[in-house]
């Protein structure tokens, strides 16, 4: 598949959220980080934000729900507007359960896995998916250093998505830049979350072409 950016808002002007999402022309998603100083030590935003945000542009939401009982608050994300949703396995009492009424409520439904969480127990949960985020930074804060050790995870990943042929999405998040998102292209991603890699450069719009274009480019050889 055509690789994609999703510019993360996380990285963006709170007080300006509408120009920043105008300012992602040719994004293909805009990522919105939702944390409850609960299951990640950071407050951001919720369901309201969403729900405005998603009056602001035409860019779909790809929530990630870095919150506790996801079962219990992700189904509302699909009702606010969100396009995606992604919840962490380490907070979800039951996964297959809730991938399941993400996607019966008309959204995509995914699911994240922290540093430290393993693919390989959750191989069979696969087909249930629509797209298996790699964090490559711990979850919490934005601008963290690139993770070179979890490249191997995501190859891994790729590999159980290739295994089933599933036609899944990996996403990765966390440090992906100019710098990084070849070596995770490389590894298997096709999905690329970048916050201040975009959000940070005078041209948000010309960062997300270029970063596009590095990804395609590995797919390509």
């Amino acid at each position: 598949m055509t690789a994609q950016i999703n510019p993360s808002i996380l990285s963006a002007d709170f007080a300006r959220l509408a120009d920043a999402a105008d300012a992602a022309k040719g994004a293909d998603w805009l990522h919105v980080d939702v944390m409850d100083n609960h299951f990640v030590p950071n407050l951001t935003l919720g369901m309201p934000v969403v729900e405005a945000l998603g009056r602001a542009t035409d860019i779909p939401l790809d929530c990630h729900l870095m919150i506790d009982q996801p079962d219990r608050w992700a189904p509302g994300y699909v009702e606010a507007g969100a396009g995606s949703v992604t919840f962490h396995v380490e907070a979800a009492a039951a996964p297959v359960r809730l991938a399941r009424e993400i996607r019966a409520k008309g959204a995509r439904a995914s699911m994240a896995l922290k540093p430290a969480t393993p693919i390989e127990p959750y191989e069979d949960l696969l087909p249930e998916l629509d797209m298996l985020l790699v964090m490559t930074v711990e979850p919490g804060f934005g601008g963290q250093a690139f993770l070179d050790i979890m490249l191997p995870k995501i190859r891994r990943t790729r590999a159980l998505i290739d295994k089933y042929g599933l036609e899944m999405w990996l996403q990765v998040d966390g440090g992906v830049s100019a710098e990084t998102v070849e070596r995770c292209a490389e590894a298997g991603a096709d999905v690329f979350v970048a916050g201040s890699a975009v959000y940070g450069t005078d041209d948000p719009s010309a960062a997300i072409r270029a970063l596009r274009a590095q990804a395609e480019a590995v797919a390509a050889r």
